[in-house]
């Protein structure tokens, strides 16, 4: 990915950038993604298709950019009273979300795009900013909290595969034993 995309720009860019994004949503909800194109979404957002071409580089890139944005959690996670409540229903939202038709899109989308890698750090980083702000809670109530690392590799790596290579696996069950599994494994006691 070029970047110039990786970056939050200010001014100018950051309006090129809202608009062109904003267009790209707009387009795939009225005409279909295999309809989108440079060229037409240039036009929409109100910009030469030189621009996003300079910016984004081609239309996979500006995809995975806009896929990238779409992942970012819109609100922190919801405080449920305990590590274990809060943990289970952030698991659950998120194995959601990302097991969605829209989900795996936006997924597959943001890496596609990027070659460098650069989005999956961006996307890791989201799930780690949730997680902390639910280890920040509950150490605050004085409760026992697996490192964020702990958390990606035993809850979010293996929900991730699920949801890109088996989604029908997916259940209650599986993200409850996520959840368990990283708890114990951190000598966390179960909370309420």
């Amino acid at each position: 990915m070029n970047a110039r995309a990786t970056t939050r720009p200010g001014g100018r860019s950051a309006r090129v950038q809202q608009s062109v994004h904003q267009a790209v949503r707009e387009l795939e909800a009225e005409l279909g993604r295999d309809a989108l194109t440079v060229p037409l979404i240039a036009a929409r957002a109100g910009v030469t298709p030189s621009t996003v071409y300079r910016r984004w580089g081609d239309l996979r890139e500006l995809l995975s950019d806009v896929a990238v944005e779409r992942l970012r959690p819109d609100t922190p996670p919801a405080d449920h009273g305990g590590l274990r409540a809060d943990l289970e229903a952030w698991v659950v939202q998120f194995a959601e979300e990302m097991s969605s038709t829209a989900g795996r899109t936006y997924i597959r989308d943001a890496l596609l795009g990027d070659p460098e890698q650069g989005n999956a750090a961006r996307c890791s980083d989201y799930a780690a900013d949730q997680l902390k702000v639910i280890g920040v809670r509950a150490a605050g109530r004085g409760e026992a909290v697996p490192d964020v690392e702990s958390l990606l590799d035993v809850v979010v790596a293996p929900l991730m595969y699920r949801i890109l290579f088996r989604p029908s696996d997916l259940s209650a069950d599986f993200t409850d034993h996520l959840v368990a599994t990283a708890l114990g494994r951190a000598g966390a006691a179960p909370a309420g």
